[in-house]
């Protein structure tokens, strides 16, 4: 169901009341080809109405004859910035950049952070982002969970399906993603709402066995039958299964490069009003999964490049996989049972599904 341009613009004011935006200050739109025109045009007349100097960026698309998918996030790295100094000059200027385009994983993007500007992507469909319009509740629970990871040195997780894999932490910062840019420099997705980091370099081992209903994106499939993923000093080193499991090797294998089978970041959604179920609602090429990424309960992991924390690693893969019914431990001490978050939150939602069962 379509929303209004009233209801978007409006909540594009509150993301951008809660982002600290300030009569005044400069703010440029990125957008590309698929950029949404409602989207573009909401967010113009919000951030114009709030008193800033707005600008649009547009740049052209790239990498479509590199990847098998159409999804924003199906190839990273190289972006419309590559190679493009006065683009990124115009960015670096701004106090806000609403990136409309998907600006991610990029070296130009931690360059345009690292002087300060503000960067939040918004690219799901009008709908999804008026049904999950951030909260400062929201933040206040991702950064609990936040500090609980940083605290931690090793994630454990296991599922009745047979996963167990142990993941050392403590390289790496946690991250909080929450839905809004209220510091300089800070980057996040609106909508989102979990928490991530990344495991130890060269020591997450063990065994993911993906059941059905388990989700593969950026394929945006729900599986059907088990995959098995086998997990060897921070790399993938075997999967099987059916049909699902061989496009999932041809697809990683498509893009030449073992750094494509690293484990990425991993974490678990924290988010009550995303939901597992949207995936079956809408035809791929509308939205890039944020309700799978964000669905409170669900233990978050992926393939692929660490850059994001400061690593090195830059391959143009990246396979993010929200599982559901799994159990996260840090150091021991529950963090989700079986896709129940273990905070007051989560418990007592928990609790009123049962009731009403």
């Amino acid at each position: 169901m379509s929303v209004s341009d009233i209801d978007l613009i409006q909540a594009f004011q509150q993301v951008l009341t809660l982002s600290r935006l300030q009569a005044g200050q400069t703010v440029t739109v990125l957008t590309g080809a698929d950029t949404h025109p409602q989207t573009l045009r909401c967010a113009i007349a919000a951030a114009s109405g709030m008193g800033a100097r707005v600008n649009r960026l547009d740049l052209p698309p790239v990498n479509a004859e590199k990847s098998l998918s159409r999804d924003a996030l199906a190839y990273l790295g190289t972006t419309p910035l590559t190679g493009n100094p006065a683009a990124i000059a115009a960015l670096k200027a701004s106090d806000l950049v609403l990136d409309l385009m998907t600006l991610l994983f990029s070296p130009e993007q931690h360059e345009i952070l690292q002087a300060g500007t503000k960067i939040l992507l918004a690219v799901e469909p009008p709908e999804v982002l008026c049904r999950l319009v951030p909260t400062e509740a929201d933040r206040t629970r991702v950064q609990a969970a936040s500090r609980r990871i940083e605290a931690a040195r090793q994630m454990h997780i296991t599922s009745a399906a047979g996963t167990d894999l142990r993941c050392p932490l403590g390289e790496f910062p946690a991250i909080c993603e929450y839905g809004f840019v209220d510091q300089p420099g800070r980057w996040d997705h609106w909508p989102s709402g979990f928490v991530l980091t990344w495991p130890n370099e060269g020591q997450s081992h063990g065994r993911v066995v993906l059941d059905r209903g388990d989700i593969l994106l950026p394929m945006k499939d729900y599986v059907t039958e088990p995959i098995e993923l086998i997990i060897d000093k921070g790399y993938v080193t075997r999967i099987s299964g059916g049909l699902q499991a061989d496009i999932l090797k041809e697809y990683m294998a498509a893009y030449e490069d073992p750094e494509a089978y690293a484990v990425s970041h991993i974490g678990w959604g924290l988010q009550p009003r995303a939901h597992w179920s949207m995936l079956a609602h809408y035809s791929k090429e509308t939205h890039i999964g944020m309700d799978a990424r964000a669905f409170e309960g669900n233990f978050l992991w992926s393939m692929g490049p660490n850059n994001e924390a400061g690593g090195s690693r830059t391959t143009a893969c990246h396979i993010d996989i929200p599982m559901r019914h799994c159990s996260v431990s840090l150091d021991g001490v529950p963090a989700v049972i079986h896709g129940v978050v273990q905070d007051e939150q989560g418990l007592a939602r928990a609790a009123r599904r049962k009731d009403i069962a």
